[in-house]
């Protein structure tokens, strides 16, 4: 029987445990339905060998649960970085992470025959040509190493850069490090090279720091680079709100999309993906916390009209959401009237105006103002009324689904407190 092992194989899988049992969380053994009672232990042992110091442990009637409990504003690195450090390796993996860079230390380039009768004869290392092959692959894309082909044979050799060498280089290097591991997309790959150098945060602190949004990394810097070369992707999407463990077992919806943005919420922090999807001919928007990035596809050869619709499209959306619209599709217009003294409530019309983002803000009468949003996806909009519940006189337009949904919130909100016949307060 195998043994229990810190280190990951697929990082897929861990996000996903670390995301849903200790972030979302509130679940216990009994929700885990994907494999085995004793897969869950094991991987429950693997995140506290990692997060120990931010677990959180409470008992419940449905048994223990366990959550990551940090304080942002309090805390130098980002302890979720740890996940990306324990990846998994062969023997093989770990000898010739070595000897490698020892071989091509002088700066020589050597073809593959080369570097592996070198291993042989002077290391008393046998391998396999192809083992070694997708090991010098591997650190071609890393840029641990550089290739050159002369004629038909392929030679390798040490790239020779190395972090200590250029933040000696660089006044202030260190300090640009230090501050956007923790602030900026991919800051793992800052604090990485902070490791490398043997160099702590030890300086900044962000009272607002994301720290879930690292297990979303891999996955935006593979849809960064289709971004970039315009090309489409294949994603994997499941449905954000849907967690619960009946839900576990849910593969989600593969789709074929032309990825063109990424979006961040100011009032969530959430981060999306603003996609083409050719076979629906619209634009969706994914939460990238519930995506997965499957594989590259080919190049879009409409990209730059795709990006320029999508311009345009962003006019009409008040949120992140474009509804159900088509690309021939209508918006919804949506006007609220609500009512604000000018002189003892000016903060809210301030409200109004500084929040109002598509929208057009009018005064109708002396103590009453109107909001006009055209927008694709009129449930936005709504939930951002809500905000305004005591201040709003009336609302039309949107689709009447709409209305009647913020009539049965008013009307249910009323009943839980507006003090129903037989309500007692104590």
């Amino acid at each position: 029987m195998a043994g229990f092992s810190e280190l990951i194989k697929n990082f897929e899988k861990t996000r996903d445990y670390v995301r849903d049992f200790f972030l979302y969380g509130f679940k216990v053994r009994s929700d885990f339905s994907r494999k085995s009672a004793r897969t869950y232990d094991d991987e429950r042992r693997r995140v506290e060998s990692w997060l120990g110091d931010y677990l959180h442990y409470e008992d419940s009637a449905r048994g223990r649960q366990a959550a990551i409990t940090v304080d942002s504003g309090h805390i130098t690195e980002n302890p979720l970085y740890q996940a990306y450090y324990a990846r998994s390796f062969t023997h093989n993996d770990i000898r010739l992470h070595f000897l490698l860079p020892d071989l091509l230390a002088d700066g020589k380039a050597r073809s593959l025959h080369e570097i592996t009768d070198t291993l042989s004869t002077e290391y008393g290392c046998v391998f396999d040509e192809q083992t070694v092959r997708g090991k010098l692959k591997e650190y071609v894309e890393e840029g641990i190493l550089a290739s050159e082909k002369h004629g038909n044979t392929m030679f390798y050799l040490y790239c020779g850069e190395d972090i200590r060498d250029l933040i000696a280089e660089y006044d202030g290097l260190a300090d640009a490090l230090r501050f956007f591991s923790e602030d900026d997309e991919c800051g793992v790959i800052g604090n990485s090279m902070l490791h490398s150098a043997d160099i702590r945060n030890n300086f900044f602190y962000h009272k607002h720091n994301f720290i879930v949004h690292t297990l979303e990394d891999e996955t935006l810097l593979g849809l960064a680079e289709a971004v970039n070369e315009g090309k489409r992707v294949i994603i994997l999407a499941k449905r954000a709100k849907n967690r619960s463990a009946a839900a576990e077992n849910e593969t989600g919806t593969e789709h074929e999309v032309v990825p063109l943005r990424i979006l961040v919420s100011v009032q969530t922090g959430r981060r999306y993906l603003a996609a083409y999807i050719p076979a629906q001919n619209r634009f969706h928007t994914f939460r990238l916390d519930s995506l997965r990035l499957l594989r590259m596809g080919s190049k879009e050869p409409n990209y730059n009209h795709i990006a320029m619709r999508l311009s345009l499209c962003m006019h009409k959306c008040f949120g992140v959401s474009f509804g159900s619209r088509k690309t021939n599709g209508t918006v919804q217009p949506v006007s609220l009237t609500i009512h604000a003294d000018p002189k003892s409530e000016a903060y809210i019309i301030q409200r109004l105006e500084r929040e109002k983002r598509i929208g057009q803000l009018q005064q109708i009468e002396p103590d009453l103002w109107k909001i006009t949003i055209d927008a694709y996806d009129p449930h936005e909009v709504m939930q951002w009324a809500k905000s305004f519940i005591g201040r709003i006189v009336s609302v039309t337009g949107g689709t009447e689904q709409i209305r009647a949904m913020f009539y049965a919130d008013i009307d249910r909100m009323h009943k839980m407190y507006g003090g129903a016949e037989n309500d007692v307060v104590s």
